[in-house]
């Protein structure tokens, strides 16, 4: 097909991801297009999350989603500085409800460590309940690090530092298709003036939809493309103020890190996710699952009133794992893995993927500049 414009970089996918990549991108000297399929910026997966600044202590030593949560956790607190973004490092509370949780808590304090997360804290229930009196649990870790965040602040200035680097969001510019592997790589864009652009470097950050992208990219073997999972977290909000001054979490949970109660920049609080898994993405909370959360809920907060939760909004996490599989890494694949230069392929970011995204940035413009 014949290219209708060329440029260095074309990055799919204006997320938190896709924008980070595209700072680091434009700021070490590279022409940078951003191609969104929606109407606006950051109005997918980073723009549905709890908008948690995570520690990094629930992820397996040595992995990506590790090493990426912990770094990026300080480039994120350093950037809202920087850009006035609103946000709070209030901590957060990991709760054992009864004995059997204990060992979980154990664990994760123990993995947090191996990750660099150094100011975790075993509290008993009495410790815990001079932190939050409201709060029932056998046993709690205290995590000093975590945070709120107001994750489209971070987005708008992620945006306004790559335009300032000289990038362009082209919005409503679907990735449609392409061809990779040849003399440079050929991205079609869909919408209501399709074109073809040829670029040195295509990073795809589509999230829930960059197995999709990935599959329609001539060149690229389907076997380094992995079959996408939804696993849908639904929110609930309450109206007025909460007992509580810190996160309060349960243990983790298959798929997720249970229903927890988040207090946003507002002073908002909502509960959730649960763990949905869905075949297609899809942005409607059932008011009945309000009963499960109720249950979920009064285990570490008794007092929660009838009544006091509404539907808020829901998420759809990108999984490239199937139920019942909770260990899922971020996949960064560089032509390393996949044997096609000028092509990086993000699959499976989600949670801590807004925590991570400055780091994710970093890691994927230092790959790209051994292409």
């Amino acid at each position: 097909m014949a290219v209708d414009y060329e440029i260095d970089c074309v990055v799919a996918g204006a997320g938190a991801i896709g924008l980070a990549v595209a700072r680091e991108l434009a700021q070490s000297g590279r022409d940078v297009l951003i191609v969104e399929a929606d109407e606006a910026f950051g109005r997918g997966v980073s723009s549905r999350s709890s908008e948690v600044v995570h520690a990094g202590m629930y992820y397996t030593p040595g992995s990506l989603r590790a090493q990426l949560c912990v770094e990026g956790k300080w480039l994120l607190y350093d950037f809202m500085d920087k850009h006035n973004v609103a946000h709070s490092k209030c901590g957060k509370l990991i709760v054992a409800c009864d004995q059997d949780e204990v060992a979980t808590l154990e664990a994760i304090t123990t993995r947090g460590a191996a990750n660099g997360v150094d100011d975790l804290q075993l509290l008993d229930e009495r410790q815990a309940r001079v932190l939050e009196p409201e709060l029932k649990c056998v046993a709690a870790v205290l995590s000093p690090s975590t945070g709120m965040m107001d994750s489209a602040g971070v987005m708008l200035a992620l945006l306004g530092e790559a335009e300032n680097a000289g990038a362009t969001l082209a919005i409503r510019s679907p990735v449609v298709g392409g061809r990779v592997g040849g003399r440079q790589n050929e991205v079609d864009i869909g919408g209501a003036e399709p074109m073809t652009i040829g670029c040195n470097l295509f990073v795809n950050a589509a999230s829930l939809n960059a197995p999709q992208v990935a599959a329609n990219l001539q060149g690229l073997a389907a076997a380094h493309v992995p079959k996408a999972y939804y696993g849908k977290g639904s929110y609930f909000s309450m109206a007025g103020r909460v007992p509580f001054t810190r996160l309060i979490y349960p243990c983790p949970v298959v798929g997720g890190l249970g229903v927890h109660l988040t207090i946003d920049v507002g002073g908002q609080a909502r509960f959730g996710p649960d763990v949905e898994w869905v075949d297609e993405p899809n942005y409607e909370v059932d008011p009945a699952r309000a009963d499960e959360f109720y249950a979920l809920v009064r285990r570490y907060w008794p007092a929660l009133p009838d009544g006091a939760l509404q539907p808020s909004y829901a998420g759809v996490r990108p999984k490239i794992v199937p139920p019942g599989n909770q260990i899922q890494d971020f996949r960064i694949d560089g032509p390393k893995a996949h044997g096609v230069p000028g092509l990086v392929n993000l699959f499976g970011i989600e949670s801590p993927g807004l925590t991570s995204s400055l780091a994710i940035g970093r890691y994927v413009m230092n790959l790209a500049s051994c292409l």
